[in-house]
């Protein structure tokens, strides 16, 4: 800890390139698995084949990822690019699974709803059907913004930036505080983040507390139709 608060500095410039390692790929991984997954959630075969694909996507090693991308595109084990493919890779296989799972817990009654007050398919997707996914969504976007910074951390074995130094340059020069610091540091930004999610969630979906506050699957799908019209 006396680590940390001695070098604060250099703490907050490895953060920086850690977020920018870590919630970029949750960006591009959202705008690829949202529609992605609202795309293959009707089709079971599909949905299927994408659940398949997407296993087989986060079952690679990390580290063996950041190996062989330059391999496959044009960049270099070290380069930033290389490190947010490889993590949007990862964060749109877990996501791409998470989003019809979500779209499955949006009760029938609230589409009921939505069609009987004249929403097509893709408007009441669109208003109705996502944002009520929304909480279980956010659930999944905690594990995934947790689980990029630990792959950031790792990466640090192979010479990427963020947080993940200190441990290579505390085991490097036999420093136990610096790596103690380096954890300290990744612990709290990790739990900052699932907060901020966490937070963010609750804000833009305001009708959960008023279905809560009415209690009950009806007030739930009375308030996001009206929330949604």
């Amino acid at each position: 800890m006396r680590y940390l608060l001695n070098n604060l500095d250099d703490a907050w410039a490895l953060t920086v390139i850690h977020l920018r390692l870590s919630l970029i790929p949750i960006i591009l991984g959202l705008l690829i698995a949202v529609p992605l997954g609202a795309l293959v959630q009707r089709t079971t075969t599909v949905r299927r084949l994408t659940t398949v694909t997407a296993s087989i996507i986060f079952t690679i090693p990390s580290l063996a990822l950041f190996v062989v991308l330059p391999l496959i595109i044009p960049t270099r084990i070290l380069d930033e690019a290389n490190v947010i493919v490889a993590l949007t890779l990862y964060t749109t296989a877990l996501l791409v699974r998470a989003v019809p799972e979500a779209l499955d817990a949006v009760p029938a009654a609230v589409r009921d709803a939505a069609t009987a007050v004249g929403y097509r398919p893709l408007t009441r997707m669109l208003k109705v059907e996502l944002p009520l996914s929304i909480p279980v969504l956010v659930a999944s976007l905690r594990v995934v913004a947790v689980t990029n910074i630990s792959m950031v951390a790792v990466g640090s074995v192979i010479g990427i930036g963020g947080l993940g130094t200190w441990f290579t340059e505390g085991y490097q020069s036999n420093k136990s505080d610096q790596i103690i610091g380096g954890i300290i540091a990744i612990f709290v930004l990790a739990i900052v983040i699932d907060t901020l999610i966490m937070l963010i969630g609750r804000i833009i979906t305001p009708w959960t507390r008023a279905g809560r506050a009415g209690g009950g699957v009806r007030t739930k799908a009375a308030v996001a139709v009206g929330e949604a019209a």
